[in-house]
């Protein structure tokens, strides 16, 4: 049997994979370095452009772009009113950007179980959950793949509740006949680095709604109603802060690499699939490895942000822990997305929440682990991280 590097064998690889990075080229930079040169570098034409782009993309009316994904998502909490009392319903597996919006706003996050084989929110888990103080329900499309959008959305009207969409994995993504971020009351998208496109950091809001979208825009600017660029243009010096706003706001020169990204993301979401398919074939006859399903029915397109392995830790004599460093130690770094929200050290001593409160959520991420899987990489860095999980499953399992 061959020895894992982690026990002294000899690594797969010298340096190490990250599980997702930015691609930037010399067409990115030059777009970037042409806004830099112009007069105007901040709340100027290059934003409103990017914000149309989206919008347009996606299939809506509006969009907003804001400083960053976990802004976005505050954003949508406060133009849909979330105050101090009211309860918000958010999956267990996400970002805690999901949960810690709807608390800046005084509010409750209250945490749904998922769906043991995608990781999407359980809409049965949803409607058990749902008080007189439920206001709304955030629906996180995990790893890229499409929510349940018809269940959700006929919970969301029966109960007078806002459907938000937490979309930060899944721009390109879509379900049944619309794209992800035309199918929620509101979608926050994230424009990190490790997403599927990026302007360094960055988010975006995008409705039908265009109240929504006018609340936004004056929230991402501390509540006031005009910016400088539109005094300039009015010939004005005079505002008028009309509520407590946030300096939410996004650079021109963000919004352009945003947009030369933009045009790249139909070429990078075909090497996503095309990564992701052959992992599933190499994985298909691995008896202690299950991929995420992948929902065929309601049209969905996935976006793969993220490709997540579920392990038969019965069938390994390891831990999860051992497996992680056996993967790091070969060069291949995994990582773990998520540790349930109301397991982390602020919601366990701000909440009642305990543990066991969403079983299928803690079954899971004690057995998971997401693999690399972005555009960037070479078709030997794809084998070679198949090379790795044969390598260490094999050598771990109960004979």
């Amino acid at each position: 049997m061959t020895l894992i590097a982690l026990q002294g064998g000899k690594p797969v690889r010298t340096s190490l994979l990250p599980y997702a990075s930015q691609l930037i080229d010399d067409a990115d930079i030059e777009k970037v370095i042409d806004v830099l040169r112009s007069p105007l570098i901040t709340t100027g034409a290059m934003v409103q452009k990017f914000e149309a782009a989206i919008a347009r993309y996606v299939g809506v009316e509006h969009a907003v772009a804001l400083s960053s994904g976990t802004a976005a998502l505050h954003a949508a909490m406060f133009a849909i009113g979330i105050q101090s009392g009211d309860e918000v319903i958010v999956p267990a597996i996400t970002f805690v950007a999901s949960a810690n919006c709807i608390v800046y706003q005084g509010g409750r996050p209250v945490f749904a179980d998922v769906d043991a084989d995608t990781l999407l929110i359980n809409p049965d888990s949803v409607e058990r959950l749902i008080t007189t103080k439920t206001r709304a329900i955030i629906a996180v499309d995990y790893a890229g793949q499409a929510c349940d959008y018809e269940s959700l959305r006929r919970i969301a009207r029966h109960y007078h509740l806002h459907l938000i969409s937490d979309a930060s994995h899944a721009l390109g993504g879509s379900y049944k006949n619309g794209r992800i971020g035309s199918l929620a009351d509101l979608t926050t998208f994230s424009f990190h680095p490790v997403k599927s496109i990026t302007t360094g950091e960055g988010g975006m809001v995008t409705t039908r709604n265009a109240l929504f979208a006018k609340y936004i825009k004056q929230f991402r600017h501390h509540g006031i109603n005009a910016t400088s660029a539109q005094r300039e243009k009015q010939g004005s010096w005079d505002y008028d802060m009309q509520f407590l706003g946030f300096n939410y706001r996004i650079t021109d020169f963000q919004c352009a690499l945003g947009l030369q990204q933009l045009t790249k993301l139909p070429q990078w979401l075909d090497r996503r699939h095309s990564i992701a398919a052959y992992y599933n074939r190499s994985f298909s006859n691995l008896k202690c490895v299950t991929p995420l399903a992948v929902l065929e029915e309601d049209r969905r397109t996935h976006a793969y942000h993220l490709y997540v392995i579920k392990f038969a830790m019965q069938q390994l004599d390891c831990t999860r822990h051992e497996l992680f460093s056996a993967f790091r130690a070969e060069g291949i770094g995994v990582n773990v997305h998520y540790k349930p929200v109301y397991l982390h050290s602020y919601y366990r001593d701000a909440l009642t929440v305990k543990p066991g409160h969403c079983p299928t959520a803690e079954h899971v991420y004690n057995n998971m682990m997401s693999l690399p899987l972005f555009p960037g990489m070479a078709q030997q860095d794809v084998e070679d991280v198949v090379s790795v999980v044969k390598k260490i499953t094999k050598y771990y399992a109960i004979t």
